[in-house]
């Protein structure tokens, strides 16, 4: 049975050569870049972009409507809940009604 036999460094050396050689040959066989097409394609990502952007601002600006108009309705609510409710005496509004029972109730008992 054979053994795996390694690569000496001579091998390993003139192996990477080969890569290096190939891998240049790959860069110079590329064909060059057309500006026009460059332009353009940058263009067309720039376009995207900015119809993404202009989309996610709009998208935003509704949210933060949407939120407005419920606070509204919440206020809205809270104000007719309010206007619901028995009105809030005062101290002094409070001892004068005490005070007409009070009296009515002394006149019933004199009475």
């Amino acid at each position: 049975m054979k053994r795996y036999k390694e690569p000496s460094f001579q091998e390993r050396i003139a192996s990477a050569a080969r890569a290096r050689t190939a891998g240049l040959q790959q860069l110079r066989n590329k064909p060059p870049v057309d500006q026009a097409a460059a332009v353009a394609k940058a263009e067309l990502r720039q376009a995207k972009e900015a119809a993404a952007r202009e989309k996610r601002q709009k998208a935003l600006l509704m949210a933060k409507e949407q939120k407005a108009a419920k606070q509204a309705q919440a206020l809205e609510a809270a104000a007719a809940n309010v206007s619901r409710q028995k009105p809030v005496l005062t101290e002094a509004e409070q001892k004068a009604a005490r005070d007409a029972r009070y009296l009515a109730r002394k006149k019933r008992a004199s009475s």
